[in-house]
């Protein structure tokens, strides 16, 4: 939608190059959720409005917020649910106000923040591409010049003169990301709305983000699937508990958030089960650090309150609890203390800090009984290559590294 204001209000364009996103000391508070109507609660919210005590009833969502984007960057949002990353995309996108300070934006936007992205349910997809157009200030005729990209991408070739109250959400999910990033915006906002949609939407999505990244559009990407925020994202920004705690290369923002991530598991991670992981060492061969491409052994001291079969499960991770690859042993252990010892051989990570993730269960009668949760026993480093910078419009960088051989030989 076209963003305009006058000057001096919360959301400006003027002397702001296309493209260019600034957010400068901003706040935004949201009124509490209203508790149940009982007349004790009223008195007591009437006590408090007349001894000036307000503090109750709003919850800040953002709070001083500061950054500047520049026309062309790829930038990711990052942080737990609750952390302010959709609102901070609802003002850029200027569907709403900060209580304080401002947010400027430059040019033309699209977004897609949540399944409908702004379609109107009782008219038809045909005449939502091009209302959306006309919002974004285009010409009827240039949004004619894509609407058969739009409907192929959004594959409703059936359903265009349909009205969009009837589509299913994939339907309205192709169609809104469809028009929101080929109708030539100068800035893409894009919320984790694409995990709704299958895996290969997904891939679409992926490529269509690139090649618009590669023709100068600004985009700001909100997901919880970092490996792939990572491979499209050159710039992050940390936001927690509506606070701007980072704004560094990518990398360097995911690499924190996944630390942080591990630290606030594990500080949950206690349980009062019947067995207990008391210790997790993890070395290398000979006790030494931890090396690519070397074996890792993996011992446990666990604590158990009676005999029993165990079946004993490990991942590695870069942070998340979806781990790269899982491990799996099964034994009888006995009441009292056990050791449990795993060996990897050849582990194929590059140099980093990794997260070792673990879970044990009991069989029985055919269903698994939970004795250790699935939790970040403790993190490691590894000492060995970097992963190599890869073309991010080219391929998907990935934190497993396999040792290889090329050859290259020319005809004769």
């Amino acid at each position: 939608m076209p963003i305009s204001s006058k000057s001096g209000s919360p959301l400006a364009t003027s002397s702001i190059q296309l493209g260019a996103v600034r957010s400068e000391r901003v706040w935004k508070r949201f009124r509490a959720d209203l508790r149940q109507p009982f007349l004790i609660d009223r008195l007591e919210y009437l006590r408090d409005r007349r001894r000036g005590d307000t503090s109750n009833s709003y919850t800040w969502a953002l709070r001083d917020v500061d950054f500047a984007i520049e026309p062309g960057e790829a930038v990711g949002l990052v942080g737990a649910n609750g952390a302010g990353k959709s609102t901070m995309l609802k003002m850029i996108a200027g569907v709403m106000y900060p209580n304080a300070g401002q947010v400027s934006v430059g040019g033309r936007i699209g977004a897609l923040i949540e399944v409908r992205a702004g379609l109107h349910p009782d008219l038809t997809g045909r005449e939502n591409i091009f209302l959306y157009g006309t919002l974004l200030g285009l010409k009827r005729k240039r949004v004619a010049e894509v609407f058969d990209q739009i409907v192929d991408f959004a594959q409703i070739e059936a359903a265009v003169d349909r009205q969009v109250k009837f589509y299913s959400t994939g339907m309205q999910l192709r169609l809104g990301f469809a028009v929101a990033a080929y109708l030539e915006p100068d800035i893409l906002l894009v919320d984790e709305v694409l995990a709704v949609g299958d895996s290969a939407f997904q891939q679409r999505c992926l490529e269509r983000m690139r090649q618009v990244l590669a023709e100068g559009t600004t985009l700001l990407f909100v997901s919880h699937d970092l490996a792939t925020m990572e491979a499209t994202c050159n710039r992050g920004l940390w936001l927690r508990d509506g606070m701007l705690t980072m704004d560094a290369p990518i990398r360097e923002v995911l690499g924190e958030y996944r630390t942080w991530v591990e630290r606030f598991a594990e500080l949950g991670s206690d349980h009062d089960g019947p067995v207990k992981l008391l210790q997790t060492k993890i070395d290398g061969p000979d006790g030494r650090s931890v090396h690519s491409y070397e074996s890792v052994t993996i011992e446990f001291t666990i604590d158990s309150d009676e005999s029993r079969d165990c079946a004993v499960y490990l991942g590695v991770s870069e942070g998340p609890a979806t781990p790269m690859f899982v491990a799996r042993g099964a034994s009888y252990i006995k009441a009292g203390r056990n050791t449990i010892r795993c060996v990897l051989d050849h582990v194929p990570l590059p140099n980093g800090r990794f997260y070792l993730w673990t879970s044990m269960h009991e069989p029985s009668g055919g269903i698994a009984r939970d004795l250790v949760p699935w939790h970040p026993a403790r993190s490691f480093d590894v000492i060995g290559p970097q992963v190599e910078d890869t073309p991010r419009a080219v391929v998907r960088l990935s934190p497993v590294q396999v040792s290889n051989q090329w050859e290259f030989s020319s005809g004769e």
